[in-house]
């Protein structure tokens, strides 16, 4: 079997999303059409997806963008229990009622709904930061400036995951 093969048939059988890791901060103007970009890195990291999905963090006033490989994934193994289980039904219509599925543009741009910017407060301009596994879409003035580190919480969040 060639090396193209066994590529295709491994990449059939569901596995945990292998996209690259996300890290790090960027700021972008909110276009005229209120359309911003996903960095090229990021997208690369993503594997170059043609649509993301777009949700309010439950517990920040951000929204979270999620991979279409890492959403996929998660979505699949709840589905797969949810076939016997209200609960899981209902979690699912939850999400599903509060997501969105956003194409990106030839030239890596997404259109969240006004109702999300407007949750999020994103009027002028988004900062877009990586969470490892998917970005956080923040309104600038919410963070520390660009380049401050924050040492207390960068040392609760590495003694939280023993890193």
């Amino acid at each position: 079997m060639s090396r193209a093969n066994v590529q295709s048939a491994a990449a059939s059988v569901m596995q945990p999303a292998q996209t690259g890791v996300l890290m790090g901060r960027y700021e972008h103007a909110l276009d005229p059409k209120k359309r911003f970009t996903i960095p090229s890195e990021w997208r690369a990291a993503m594997g170059n997806p043609d649509y993301v999905y777009v949700m309010p963090d439950p517990a920040s006033r951000c929204l979270n963008l999620i991979p279409k490989a890492e959403m996929e994934v998660r979505l699949e193994k709840l589905r797969e229990k949810a076939l016997f289980d209200p609960a899981l039904n209902e979690a699912l219509q939850t999400i599903g009622a509060n997501a969105e599925q956003l194409p990106l543009d030839t030239q890596g741009r997404i259109r969240v709904s006004d109702k999300f910017l407007a949750f999020a407060h994103l009027t002028a301009s988004v900062a877009l930061v990586g969470a490892v596994r998917m970005i956080k879409l923040w309104d600038p003035a919410a963070l520390p400036p660009e380049g401050a580190v924050d040492q207390a919480a960068l040392g609760a969040a590495l003694a939280k995951v023993a890193f």
